[in-house]
């Protein structure tokens, strides 16, 4: 019995002991989330054997003791990687390492561009002393956490953009001995807590007038281009070096009047002479201000007699110029907003041209405010009534007559039908004039109801909406029954025609030409998605519903009827519709995003979003395509052979690389349009291109008969 018991005391101990082990595994698990980021990294970094414990896929990095990872329960918090030689890239799905705070790549032999998708929430993000070209990843704008930024020590270039306005906790940014190029941008003024600033042996120009304000204790421009003067506010930092650049010689002009004084918390402030000042110095500037005021009040009085619209003319001619889809959709403040926006409502757009070039002459890629004088021109009332006078005239849509349109359309004969989409049929209404429209007649059931209202809103709604990559809408009609949404007509078709119908009348659309066509639509979803308010859901992405015009710039159309699909129960867009998507109300920005991605696989592949002519494992694009991305044998073998491999591989492969973002089956995990626009500027600015030469290589023959 003695035996027994000892025996059962033993048996119940390892029991225990069994669960505690047990216990500790499953809270050691890692987020499965995580380990795919570090899965995919590892396989990006070549599967490098100084990377212990690191699996290419499944394994536990929490409770595996993986080189360089730090957690926090079952989440990754820390990543140090530095000095490890390590190559490759950093993968696709750092976006998933949601609580990574710690990020070091320091001191590797990491090159191409940063990823434009990096952990979201990081505090300390060490990239420097590797090999990275490209621009400083406009995803860091977003990081409202950041209290240090390394980026130097590499090969990065162009212009910084207008991104740090959210930045207010970073305290250290380092961007030195790399090619940057530009002046600073104005939201450096933002950065309240920096307190180190390198930016030395680069080829910034311009003056450095924006960092006056700063809490500056180190400070570093040397070897740069920097023009101007050394503002006064700056000698008092502990730390600064400015040599080696083209600073103008004598003393600095004095403020202008009325100008307020930038000071500046510093924690090393410097108590010296240098803060004093003597009284005839303050004499002079006293009365130098005195007749600057005299010279401001007569040319003031002077132009009192002009018109007071000659400001906003003015500044409007400042701002028209050849649109370029490589400008950001950057947004600023309200005001700023409004102004964009208006300037995009006024302005009339008859092609889009993108010109590497061009752009990189802009000191900004993001969105130019208007001059601090110009929205001082104009009191709130007068800039508001001009404003809301301008939309009223620019928002109104013409209304069709029915017998006119059942006279252009031929009584919306089969021959002038265009299209069928899942709300109606769309048909060619072709005037005496010349005059060539499409008719969208939207189908009937959808209106029983009985509320017609609905449809005057959609109008409403849809006459707010101007882009140059999207199709106007022209007019509307509402007759016995009928309800018609006229737009632009394309003679060049859509998409989906170049791509999948083409004939004797058609070239192969280039690589180019295909990537200038992601990034218009691009932009065309970006302004609906983020500019617009309220937003716009598409829920109808899809080539056919991508119109090129004679340039074969993209104009997106089927905008704004999300209503409509709302009272459909099949699902739209076969191929198209994210994974989510089974019922109509499934449908949010995210799946917007999922169906662009479908399209950017038309233009790489050539192929139907779903072929039934295909083998069973290959008639959905986006499932057969997807696991292949990131491999580049795979993609030589997908990509369209009208090509006829005519196409850089580097650009092919980034272009893959944004597809596999917007296709990722968990919507949460897509980024946002603006993000994609920026991925897509970027491919562009890497493969130098010149979107404006290929015109002629990939253009529908006129048809007399349109």
């Amino acid at each position: 019995m003695i035996f027994c018991g000892r025996m059962h005391q033993s048996l119940v101990g390892l029991f225990l002991v069994s669960l505690g082990i047990l216990g500790s595994l499953a809270h050691s698990k890692t987020n499965s989330q995580d380990v795919s980021a570090l899965n995919v990294m590892f396989t990006g970094l070549n599967s490098p054997s100084t990377l212990s414990g690191w699996k290419s896929s499944g394994g536990d990095p929490c409770g595996g003791s993986w080189e360089g990872i730090t957690c926090s329960g079952s989440s990754v918090t820390q990543i140090k990687l530095s000095g490890l030689g390590l190559t490759g890239s950093m993968g696709y799905q750092l976006s998933n390492l949601k609580s990574v705070t710690y990020f070091d790549m320091s001191k590797n032999n990491l090159k191409n561009d940063i990823p434009y998708q990096l952990p979201p929430n990081i505090v300390h993000l060490d990239l420097s002393n590797n090999g990275f070209s490209g621009n400083v990843p406009y995803s860091i704008s977003q990081m409202t956490d950041l209290n240090y930024v390394d980026l130097g020590h590499n090969k990065l270039n162009g212009q910084l953009s207008d991104m740090f306005q959210k930045l207010t906790k970073l305290k250290s940014l380092d961007l030195s001995y790399n090619s940057l190029t530009g002046n600073l941008p104005q939201s450096f003024a933002s950065l309240s807590s920096l307190s180190e600033l390198r930016l030395q042996n680069n080829q910034l120009t311009g003056p450095i007038n924006v960092l006056a304000g700063l809490p500056l204790d180190t400070l570093n421009v040397e070897n740069n281009d920097f023009s101007g003067w050394v503002p006064d506010e700056l000698e008092g930092i502990a730390n600064i070096d400015t040599g080696g650049n083209s600073w103008s010689s004598g003393s600095a002009p004095p403020p202008p009047p009325g100008a307020k004084a930038i000071t500046a918390k510093r924690k090393n402030q410097d108590k010296g002479g240098k803060g004093g000042m003597s009284g005839l110095s303050i004499g002079l500037i006293v009365l130098a201000s005195v007749v600057v005021v005299v010279l401001l009040i007569t040319l003031f009085s002077t132009r009192k007699s002009t018109p007071p619209s000659h400001f906003l003319d003015e500044e409007r001619a400042s701002h028209r110029r050849a649109f370029t889809p490589l400008a950001s959709q950057e947004l600023t403040n309200d005001y700023h907003g409004a102004m964009r926006k208006e300037f995009r409502e006024s302005e009339s757009f008859d092609s889009i041209k993108i010109d590497v070039k061009t752009m990189q002459k802009s000191p900004s890629i993001g969105y130019n405010p208007p001059h601090s004088d110009f929205s001082q021109s104009l009191n709130d009332n007068e800039f508001a009534s001009r404003l809301n006078s301008r939309r009223s005239s620019s928002f109104h849509a013409v209304s069709y007559p029915l017998a006119d349109l059942q006279t252009a359309t031929g009584n919306f004969a089969m021959g002038r039908l265009l299209g069928e989409g899942t709300i109606g049929r769309v048909y060619r209404a072709k005037y005496p004039d010349g005059k060539v429209l499409a008719v969208k007649k939207i189908d009937s059931s959808l209106f029983q109801s009985g509320r017609q209202e609905d449809f005057t809103d959609i109008v409403a709604s849809i006459s707010k909406v101007h882009h140059p990559n999207i199709a106007e809408l022209v007019g509307s009609c509402s007759e016995l029954g009928h309800n018609m949404l006229i737009y632009e007509y394309f003679r060049n078709g859509s998409l989906h025609d170049f791509l999948h119908m083409s004939d004797d009348y058609s070239k192969p659309l280039t690589w180019n030409t295909r990537v200038r066509i992601a990034l218009g639509t691009a932009r065309a979803v970006e302004y609906l998605h983020e500019v617009c308010s309220p937003s716009f859901v598409h829920k109808n992405i899809k080539s056919s519903n991508i119109l090129l015009d004679l340039e074969l710039n993209p104009r997106l159309s089927d905008y704004g009827l999300a209503n409509f699909h709302n009272r459909l129960s099949q699902n739209l867009g076969v191929g198209y519709s994210a994974p989510e998507c089974t019922i109509p109300s499934g449908y949010t920005l995210k799946s917007d995003i999922y169906s662009f991605g479908v399209v950017m696989l038309e233009l790489l592949t050539g192929r139907m979003p779903f072929d039934t002519s295909k083998p069973r494992s290959e008639q959905c694009l986006a499932r057969w395509a997807t696991p292949q991305l990131h491999d580049i044998d795979a993609l030589a073998k997908m990509v369209d052979p009208a090509l006829r491999g005519l196409y850089p591989t580097k650009s092919l492969s980034r272009f893959a690389d944004i597809i596999a973002l917007c296709v990722q089956s968990e919507p949460e995990f897509r980024p946002p349009m603006s993000e994609v626009v920026q991925a897509l500027v970027r491919l562009v600015q890497r493969s130098s291109m010149n979107l404006r030469d290929d015109l002629t290589a990939s253009r529908r023959t006129d048809d007399s008969e349109y």
